[in-house]
């Protein structure tokens, strides 16, 4: 009685209230509303314009948006600060999903068509600068997605963010930015600084599901995280803290595998596309190829002059497959 006493929190975490719970976290409503509005604008601009945007694309950054209102206005929003796999929930979901969406909506390629032309000119410039050339190092991006949970999870940062909204909203801002920064660069559907390859892509991917499973093991296996808060909360419902950080590291754990299944899925299909469109750009050459062989041959029955071997003959990836028999 005396725990239930002293306890100011929500009430207990019910199926019903995930669907009921509501909150106004004003900083995330304000993100919001700049994040979707300067979309609405920018496609309004471009369609006036006389030119198209794919609803597709528009549909991918508006669920972004809105998941990242959810992650801090419903259910979410309201136990995070209570319950450990509840942070951890919006955590992963703050790193793997929202910035995917937010990267599928290509808002740089938007941006640069709706703004003027001088300044399209100069965000272009700056896209192609030294920063964010290191930024998009395969090294270093893979230490700007992995990293911030690990600090996070792993430093008395986690329990600053539970004890101070401001720490809270700047550490989930960070995880969002990191995310975006790497599936931006991966997607590719807007202007990078970089060109990436496909199998880069699938390692940092697996180094990402690596460290989750690290981190996931870590805060499974080692000390209470945050304890003096979580003691002090004296929660008198739900799971002990044991079990809800043991719930918690599940979550980073197979969470950060499941919310990677779409990016990986994504990932395949644009590189199936390109495989798709390398190959036609060879069969085109070698059309044309043996378009010019055969206008160069003589008409009249005799020998063809001398001329060296076609293209495809001294290719290393394709002399086996071509090489005259």
């Amino acid at each position: 009685m005396l725990l239930a006493a002293s306890y100011t929190g929500p009430p207990e975490l019910t199926p019903a209230r995930v669907f009921t719970e509501w909150t106004v976290d004003v900083p995330t409503v304000l993100l919001v509303l700049l994040l979707g509005g300067a979309y609405a604008l920018g496609v309004r601009r471009v369609r006036e314009s006389g030119g198209t945007w794919p609803v597709n694309r528009v549909v991918a950054f508006t669920a972004g948006v809105v998941l990242l209102g959810l992650l801090g206005c419903s259910f979410l929003g309201v136990y995070s600060d209570v319950l450990f796999w509840v942070r951890a929930t919006q955590n992963m979901v703050a790193l793997m999903v929202v910035p995917l969406l937010l990267a599928l909506g290509a808002p740089l390629t938007l941006a640069l068509a709706a703004v003027p032309g001088p300044l399209a000119v100069r965000l272009r410039a700056w896209g192609r600068g030294r920063v964010l050339r290191f930024l998009t190092f395969p090294l270093v991006m893979t230490l700007v997605l992995v990293g911030p949970l690990i600090v996070l999870y792993l430093s008395p940062l986690y329990e600053q963010s539970l004890r101070h909204a401001a720490v809270g909203f700047g550490a989930r801002l960070v995880l969002v930015g990191g995310g975006f920064l790497y599936f931006w660069t991966r997607v590719q559907l807007d202007p990078t600084p970089r060109g990436g390859s496909h199998v880069v892509s699938f390692a940092i991917s697996l180094t990402e599901a690596v460290a989750d499973g690290a981190l996931g093991v870590t805060l499974w296996l080692g000390p209470a995280v945050a304890p003096a808060y979580y003691l002090a909360l004296a929660r008198p419902w739900g799971p002990s803290a044991y079990i809800d950080q043991a719930v918690g590291a599940g979550v980073l754990w197979l969470g950060g595998d499941v919310a990677g299944l779409p990016f990986l899925f994504v990932l395949f299909l644009r590189w199936m596309r390109d495989d798709e469109r390398q190959a036609r750009v060879v069969d085109d050459e070698l059309d044309r190829e043996e378009l010019v062989a055969v206008l160069r041959a003589p008409v009249d029955g005799s020998e063809p002059a001398s001329t060296p071997g076609l293209w495809w003959e001294t290719d290393e990836n394709l002399a086996e497959r071509f090489r005259k028999r």
